[in-house]
């Protein structure tokens, strides 16, 4: 198992992380290693909006050499029940 050493650690937050450390029942290099487990398995932070989402999704594709399918001409909308009973 691999250690590491951090350096240079500001007193506020040793002092921070010793406080969440106690409020977890653990110790400060537990909590330390469980802060870096839990930041390390989110990943990507999540999309600020759903158009960013499908932007991500689609990164990287190329669309260029699709076909796009001819439009075809709109269609008549739905009558409701009561305008069908009276055209007849």
């Amino acid at each position: 198992m691999a250690s590491i050493t951090i350096r240079n650690l500001d007193e506020k937050t040793k002092s921070r992380l010793r406080v969440r450390a106690a409020h977890h029942d653990r110790s400060m290099e537990e909590e330390a290693r469980n802060i870096l487990r839990l930041a390390l398995a989110e990943g990507e932070p999540a999309p600020a909006s759903l158009a960013e989402a499908i932007a991500r999704r689609f990164r990287g594709l190329d669309a260029s050499g699709l076909q796009i399918p001819p439009r075809e001409p709109m269609r008549e909308p739905p009558r409701p029940a009561a305008a069908r009973r009276r055209a007849r």
